[in-house]
C-alpha cells in the first residue's frame, strides 16, 4: 500500500475537486476554506486501510472516504459554533471567518454532500454504507447533546463521560473502518472486529485529545489551549480530579467551574494546579492506554490471512504517539 502521505494526497485531490459544489458561491466558501486546510485525514485514511485488507483496491473506497470526511467536517463547523471557538487547525473557525449563518448553512450542505458521495457506490455496498453512516451520525448527535448537558451539571460520572466520547468521537472512527471493510466485501467477523477496534481507538484518541487541550502545545495542537476549562467542559480530567481530590481542593475545583465571572487566565492556572496535585495527566494517559490495548486486541482477532493489519497497527500507533 502507498505511504500515509501518498494516501493523503489521493484523498485531498479528490476532496478539493468539490464535485458537489453549489452554483451559489457563498455556500461553497466556508466548505472550500475548511477542506483546503488539509488536516490529518484520519478517518478516510482508516477507511482506505480497511478497504485495502487482503490487497483489495483501496481506490474503490474513495467515495466512502470523501463522505466520511465531509460529514466529519460538517460536525466541526457546527461544533465550533456551539463552543464559540476562535481557532480550528491554527486558523479562525469558519463562523468567525464567514459569519454564523453562512457556517451553519455550509455545514448543512456538507452533510448533504456526504450522502451524495455514497450515491456513487455499487448497489451491493451502498445500502450497508448508508446504514453505517446513519448510525454513526445519530450517535454523534447524541454525544454532542450529552456534552452540552454536562455543561450545566457537576454530577457527571466517569461511565457517562466515556459513553459521551464514544458517541461523539469513536462512532465515526469505527464507521470509517466498517465502511472500508464493506467496500472490500470482507467477512462479517473481520468487519465487526475492525469496527470494535475503531470504537476503542476513538475513545483512546479523545482521552488523549482532552489531555492535549490542557497540556499541549498551541502551535502543534492547532487550537487555543485550556478551552475545555474556560467552557466548563466536563472532561475525564475534571471528573477524575473531583473524585481524587481532597475535600478542600474538590470544593475549589467546583467553585471555578461554577463561577460565571472568573478571570480566564486565573481560572486556567488554578485548575491546572489542582489537576497537577492529583497527577491527572498521567492518570488520563493510563486510561487511554487501557483503551488502546483493548483496541489492538480486536485487531488480533482478525483473520490471519488478511494482509495489511500491521499497516493499520502502525498508523494507529502514529496517531496516538502524536498525542503524547
Amino acid at each position: 500500500m502507498n505511504s500515509i502521505n501518498q494516501l493523503k494526497d489521493v484523498i485531498n485531490e479528490y476532496l478539493l475537486k468539490n464535485q458537489y459544489s453549489s452554483a451559489v458561491k457563498q455556500l461553497n466558501k466556508p466548505i472550500d476554506y475548511t477542506i483546503a486546510q488539509k488536516p490529518k485525514r484520519m478517518r478516510p485514511l482508516l477507511c482506505f486501510m480497511a478497504a485495502n485488507l487482503n490487497n483489495n483496491d483501496y481506490l474503490e473506497a474513495l467515495p466512502v472516504a470523501a463522505a466520511i470526511e465531509y460529514f466529519h467536517n460538517f460536525t466541526l463547523l457546527h461544533d465550533d459554533i456551539m463552543d464559540n471557538a476562535d481557532l480550528r487547525r491554527n486558523k479562525p473557525t469558519a463562523f468567525k471567518q464567514f459569519g454564523l449563518n453562512s457556517a451553519i448553512l455550509s455545514g448543512d450542505f456538507m452533510m448533504i454532500n456526504a450522502y451524495q458521495y455514497l450515491e456513487e457506490l455499487p448497489d451491493a455496498a451502498q445500502l450497508k454504507c448508508f446504514k453505517a453512516l446513519n448510525y454513526a451520525a445519530a450517535k454523534v448527535c447524541e454525544g454532542q447533546q450529552l456534552d452540552i448537558n454536562f455543561e450545566t451539571t457537576t454530577a457527571v460520572s466517569e461511565k457517562k463521560y466515556l459513553e459521551m466520547i464514544a458517541f461523539k468521537t469513536a462512532a465515526l472512527i469505527a464507521a470509517s473502518l466498517k465502511m472500508g471493510a464493506i467496500v472490500a466485501n470482507l467477512h462479517q467477523n473481520d468487519t465487526e472486529n475492525l469496527y470494535q477496534f475503531g470504537w476503542q481507538l476513538g475513545i483512546a484518541f479523545q482521552l488523549l485529545d482532552d489531555v492535549l487541550d490542557v497540556y499541549g502545545d498551541t502551535k502543534k495542537f492547532g487550537k487555543k489551549l485550556a478551552g475545555d476549562i474556560v467552557q466548563n467542559k466536563k472532561t475525564y480530567l475534571l471528573i477524575k480530579a473531583l473524585e481524587l481530590s481532597q475535600p478542600t481542593d474538590k470544593a475549589e475545583l467546583l467553585n471555578w467551574f461554577t463561577k460565571s465571572d472568573a478571570n480566564e487566565a486565573e481560572k486556567i492556572e488554578a485548575v491546572i494546579k489542582l489537576y497537577n496535585k492529583v497527577n491527572i495527566e498521567a492518570i488520563t494517559r493510563q486510561k487511554a492506554k487501557d483503551y488502546t490495548e483493548a483496541a489492538f486486541s480486536y485487531l488480533n482477532n482478525i483473520s490471519a490471512k488478511l494482509s495489511g493489519i500491521n499497516y493499520i497497527k502502525n498508523y494507529a500507533n502514529q496517531l496516538l504517539n502524536r498525542l503524547t
